[in-house]
């Protein structure tokens, strides 16, 4: 027994201080008045002794004087028993101290076990069942029940016996509850998953239990893959009994998680079955949050974040081309600017050569065309460069597109159902056999920015056809 279980049991673990004394041993004057119908300064300091044991260490001790000498010096004190010694008559005559024992239990009205060991059979059961604890904590918190209810504890070993054939009983009932809902086909797939199929290296429930690391477009599509098996054994549909608690189900799937296929098969079939059931249930969820955080992660750092990383290097290359050339067209119009301010009537041969002195014109023609190349259209959207280069890596993604809407089961509020259409259009508009995608195939109000130049000019193909429109548009 842990120093935890014997403080709780009424053991003493070392001498008390002085404030635990007056804590837990001081009498009041009910205390005294009651102390007081007896006869003889060792009846007197007996009946204290077994009144503030019962009282706060929860039952009558075999051997009343089994105490810290401490315990008896504080209650002689508070009594005026002048020879503390005179306590060992005490026990001379067994049947005072039942007689005493009962007159206390009277008087506080405390109770046998015997006379509530069916409704604490009954508490026991009900912790067991809803919360899995293990017979420590039980223990420690029936002692507690116990007290509360001002029951006398019983024998440790009588108490320690009911608790673990009680919490056993409760655990049993809902390995065979579980068990017993599963069909016959149910329980032979479960069964299964603790085999290892012919040519493989591991049971299919250790392949199921991990998970996707790398985030890339293979491992996506085998997150997808697990992910349809899981979920094709449809345990997660299943109705469990309304008196089963969740938290069973989180500590067995918790266990199933971590067990090995060897350890598992070693239980007993209810023990071993409403494991698995537990797990693979747990599984269903785990595998779809799974895919959904690796495709969170896989667009972000494999297609957004490396569109938009090209992007900004693209843009670094051409800033000190583009810085250069418009200085040359700076210092054209700033010469233009200056010939023309005051007035006077020129002639454009006249400004002509006002700006040759200053700029070559094959120069000015060159620095015009570099950043007209380089330099969208105000009317272009800022975005339009990183989104012609997320559509040349469509292949990154492509492949698990196809089958991401049919594996999990995605929900929208009224505001987005139109976005779920469309997703769920996905893996027939990436099929290589649909050879064009028409109008009729777009939902045309989600398509914005330079996604709607795109389509309502023409194909892209290029990242120039996505970033300008080069003829007037209803877009």
């Amino acid at each position: 027994m842990s120093d935890e279980e014997a403080a709780a049991y009424g053991r003493y673990v070392g001498a008390p201080t002085r404030a635990e004394l007056e804590k837990m041993f001081f009498l009041d004057d009910a205390d005294r008045k009651l102390i007081g119908r007896r006869r003889g300064d060792q009846h007197r300091l007996g009946f204290a002794l077994q009144l503030t044991t019962a009282r706060f260490v929860g039952r009558f001790l075999p051997d009343p004087l089994e105490v810290p000498a401490e315990v008896i010096d504080y209650l002689a004190d508070q009594l005026g028993v002048a020879d503390v010694s005179q306590v060992k008559q005490y026990t001379e005559r067994r049947q005072t101290q039942f007689d005493h024992q009962d007159e206390i239990k009277k008087a506080y009205g405390l109770r046998e076990f015997s006379a509530v060991e069916a409704e604490f059979t009954a508490w026991v059961d009900a912790r067991a069942w809803n919360t899995g604890d293990g017979k420590k904590s039980i223990f420690i918190d029936g002692v507690s029940w116990l007290r509360t209810n001002k029951v006398l504890l019983p024998g440790v070993t009588t108490l320690t016996r009911l608790i673990a054939r009680v919490r056993d009983e409760a655990t049993e009932r809902l390995h065979e509850t579980l068990h017993g809902i599963l069909s016959p086909r149910q329980q032979a797939i479960l069964a299964r998953l603790l085999e290892v199929p012919e040519g493989a290296r591991a049971s299919d429930l250790e392949r199921w239990r991990k998970g996707p690391s790398v985030p890339s477009g293979r491992n996506m599509e085998k997150a997808l893959e697990r992910a349809g098996e899981i979920l094709s054994v449809g345990l997660g549909a299943m109705e469990l009994p309304p008196g089963v608690p969740q938290r069973r189900m989180v500590d067995l799937a918790r266990y199933g998680m971590t067990a090995t296929a060897t350890t598992l098969r070693r239980h007993g079939p209810s023990r071993q079955l409403a494991t698995l059931l537990a797990t693979v249930i747990y599984l269903e969820g785990k595998s779809v949050d799974d895919c959904l955080d690796l495709l969170d992660l896989l667009m972000t750092t494999e297609l957004i974040g490396k569109a938009e990383t090209a992007t900004d290097k693209e843009r670094a290359r051409q800033h000190p081309k583009l810085a250069r050339h418009s200085a040359t067209l700076a210092v054209a119009v700033e010469t233009l600017l200056e010939v023309t301010e005051y007035g006077e009537e020129l002639r454009l041969e006249q400004v002509w050569e006002a700006i040759d002195a200053m700029v070559p014109r094959r120069e000015l023609k060159e620095a015009v065309a570099a950043v007209t190349g380089m330099v969208p259209p105000p009317d272009a959207d800022a975005d339009g460069q990183m989104r012609a280069l997320l559509a040349e890596r469509i292949a990154t993604v492509s492949g698990f597109l196809k089958t991401l809407t049919t594996v999990i089961e995605f929900g929208a509020n009224a505001e987005a159902q139109r976005v779920l259409a469309a997703m769920r259009t996905l893996p027939r508009l990436l099929d290589g056999r649909k050879k064009k995608v028409t109008e009729d195939d777009i939902d045309v109000a989600l398509v914005s920015g330079s996604w709607k130049r795109g389509w309502c000019c023409g194909p892209a193909r290029t990242a120039a056809r996505w970033t300008r429109t080069p003829t007037p548009c209803a877009c």
